[in-house]
């Protein structure tokens, strides 16, 4: 298999209601909005890529639906506690799964440093 060189730039999700998931984003993960389209998407940028979201049916090409999100915390119980415990579907040790409001996983890793 070629070496391409590809690295991680972002990720984008679709959703039936987009309110809906920018507020999960932005409210409960507190992530940054760098583009806000109500009509079409929102977007975030972070440190290690952006994440796009899209309303579903704006464009033309079908995608999956699954799609998982993965984000370090240097403390996982304090994020929990912040987030809400109500709001975790599973945990283990160091890490913590929730769902945005279209149900995709984001998963919670603690920092290994």
């Amino acid at each position: 298999m070629a070496n391409l060189g590809a690295r991680f730039v972002g990720v984008e999700l679709y959703f039936d209601n987009l309110l809906a998931a920018k507020d999960f984003y932005a409210q409960t993960l507190g992530l940054a909005i760098s583009e806000d389209d109500p009509s079409h998407h929102m977007k975030f940028d972070t440190e290690a890529g952006f994440i796009c979201l899209e309303k579903k049916g704006v464009e033309n090409y079908p995608s999956r639906d699954k799609a998982v999100l993965f984000f370090e915390v240097a403390d996982l119980n304090a994020a929990i506690a912040a987030i809400g415990k109500d709001r975790v579907v599973h945990s283990a040790q160091g890490w913590a799964v929730l769902h945005d409001p279209e149900g995709h996983n984001v998963l919670l890793l603690e920092s290994r440093q």
